[in-house]
């Protein structure tokens, strides 16, 4: 009986360690709730020594995450849209210079010649062409036929007041505009304009040169060199285009001024 006794005994004891054993291990692995470092060194040395593990494997995975949102992304292609501002910019300057030029008289009867005329209709002034038909009768006289009769005299004034030099007559229910010839002195000056006017207008071609290469530059810190080199190349090809375009346009109304 006694044997049996010191037997049981042992099965207990041994049974105690395991218990207490098994306990300690789940304890290290058991974490403070809390989160607070001070807190946290108040562990026993090995559950501490866990905790900072895991604190060091969680800075981990933020600093990858971190490096990812980092990552610079590829720069937006600007190359379309400088040029295409920059081809609407110089447009606009070369049909303004053709406007310009439209105005001025040459020795040869022209409808777009009283295009620029505005003419007064009650309490507002509207472009001649918008009231009236303007047609070539020979090589020095227009026909000027209004949609409104009672605009006659309007028309008369208006264009008898007009730098032009022409002098309407009324025919009916339309206005016989006679176109006298140039003189030479009168060539000379309105070639002179010709010249100012295509200045001022390939200036204009120029600043819009000028500003696309500036959004290059602007952007040349995200852009690989070869691009910037061939976008610059691009603007001053463009910008030969326009201004050819401005001085052929200036060229043929000197001809049609001096009559050649």
């Amino acid at each position: 009986m006694a044997l049996l006794l010191r037997r049981g005994a042992a099965v207990a004891a041994r049974t105690l360690r395991a218990a207490a054993a098994s306990s300690a291990s789940t304890s290290i692995h058991r974490l403070p709730t809390a989160g607070s470092l001070a807190a946290a060194r108040n562990l026993p040395t090995t559950q501490f020594f866990l905790l900072e593990i895991r604190r060091g494997f969680a800075k981990g995975k933020k600093s990858k995450n971190d490096s990812r949102s980092d990552t610079v992304e590829a720069a937006p292609d600007i190359g379309p849209t400088v040029k295409s501002a920059a081809t609407a910019q110089m447009d606009t300057a070369v049909v303004a210079l053709s406007r310009e030029l439209s105005k001025l008289r040459t020795g040869r009867a022209s409808p777009g010649m009283l295009d620029h005329i505005m003419v007064e209709t009650g309490d507002v002034k509207v472009g001649l062409s918008r009231i009236a038909v303007v047609s070539v009768l020979d090589s020095h006289t227009l026909s000027v036929m209004p949609y409104d009769p009672n605009t006659m005299k309007s028309i008369e004034n208006a264009i008898a007041s007009s730098p032009l030099g022409i002098n309407p007559t009324p025919d009916g229910s339309r206005i016989i505009a006679a176109v006298p010839p140039l003189t030479k002195e009168t060539m000379q000056a309105m070639c002179k304009v010709v010249t100012k006017s295509a200045e001022d207008f390939k200036q204009s071609i120029r600043r819009a040169r000028q500003k696309a290469l500036d959004t290059i530059k602007k952007s040349s810190s995200s852009m690989p060199k070869d691009d910037i080199k061939r976008l610059e190349k691009e603007v001053e090809e463009l910008t030969k285009k326009f201004i050819k375009s401005a001085d052929d346009m200036c060229k043929a109304k000197e001809k049609e001024i001096s009559g050649s």
